[in-house]
């Protein structure tokens, strides 16, 4: 159909953007540092963005077009809003995508072993006592952090006794366990190793009031994995 639609000058355009914010149903966008009427179904031929241009690249012309489409529009301010909206829930449970390298590994890359030497794994589930908790080095990991870090068992679970948990999913006290293992054991030192999100503080608050309900001075550390599986601290 032939309407009423924005021309853009792209040899006056200094790539200020100012059209690009004024137009609400997202018609102009900037490419390469040049606005550009990249959906003609969504200029409505008003012009909002005229007045912004500082130097004169946006003018009027009719010709063949496709009409307005309103409908579309509304679809993709709605996508828009929902896209920009800051999110309320839990930090910890905020969707995020992780990119990560599609290059295979070399034919000849060895075959990685597991190094986990006790069960059952579960704080809940572990006993107070057990023959592999004898001169031990301890690890308590965040549940999500083996998914997360890609040599957790070379990095931390080599060498260690593993007890994993998660303080948002169990209903249970973690610091009356521990505090008991690491009361009735020869434990030599203490590893937490928890994800960066908030909810896995209540496994580190956890693991240090156990050591100190035990009564002992053991070394210990706390290791945060960031949820791109990078080691944070």
């Amino acid at each position: 159909m032939i309407r009423k639609i924005i021309h853009i000058d792209e040899e006056k355009c200094n790539g200020c953007g100012l059209c690009a914010s004024a137009c609400h149903e997202g018609a102009i966008e900037m490419v390469d540092g040049v606005a550009k009427l990249t959906r003609e179904d969504f200029c409505d031929g008003f012009g909002d963005c005229l007045p912004e241009c500082p130097t004169g690249a946006i003018t009027f012309e009719e010709r063949e077009a496709p009409a307005y489409d309103e409908v579309a529009v509304a679809q993709a301010k709605a996508a828009r809003a929902q896209a920009s909206a800051p999110f309320a829930g839990c930090p910890g449970s905020q969707v995020r995508q992780i990119h990560r390298d599609s290059t295979p590994e070399p034919q000849a890359a060895p075959v990685a072993k597991s190094q986990l030497t006790n069960w059952p794994v579960q704080i809940k589930l572990a006993p107070t006592q057990a023959p592999y908790f004898d001169g031990a080095r301890l690890l308590i990991a965040a549940d999500c952090t083996a998914y997360a870090y890609a040599r957790m068992h070379e990095d931390f679970i080599k060498g260690r006794v593993a007890l994993i948990g998660c303080p948002k999913l169990d209903a249970v006290n973690y610091a009356e366990k521990l505090a008991a293992i690491i009361a009735n054991n020869d434990i030599q030192d203490v590893t937490i190793v928890r994800m960066e999100v908030p909810c896995c503080g209540g496994l580190a608050m956890a693991a240090k009031n156990a050591l100190q309900a035990s009564g002992k001075f053991i070394p210990w550390q706390i290791v945060t994995i960031g949820i791109d599986g990078r080691r944070l601290g």
